[in-house]
């Protein structure tokens, strides 16, 4: 009997971990991406109007920012601008 309940508790501690683990893996995963986000708008600031570094650092860092130019070309692909769609509507000259 004590057996038995010694399993059922450790069976309940391990799925508790576990399930620990996934959620705090999940929550650096996304601190993760939302850091190269910003890191991506500093050092891309000048296309959306805020300052950004010297040229030379932007320019030294640019190979390692292939992936978050590619994603940012994705999102500016995918960006509904519904201002646009309004005023093309009235089709103005």
């Amino acid at each position: 009997m004590v057996k038995k309940i010694v399993e059922d508790v450790r069976a309940f501690l391990t799925g508790f971990m576990g399930s620990f683990r996934e959620q705090s893996t999940e929550y650096i995963e996304f601190e993760l991406r939302e850091l190269e986000n910003v890191f991506t708008l500093i050092l891309m600031g000048a296309f959306i109007g805020i300052p950004s570094p010297p040229t030379t650092l932007v320019m030294r860092l640019m190979p390692h920012m292939v992936r978050e130019m590619h994603v940012m070309h994705q999102r500016a692909v995918n960006l509904d601008d519904v201002f646009a769609e309004v005023a093309g509507m009235f089709d103005i000259d």
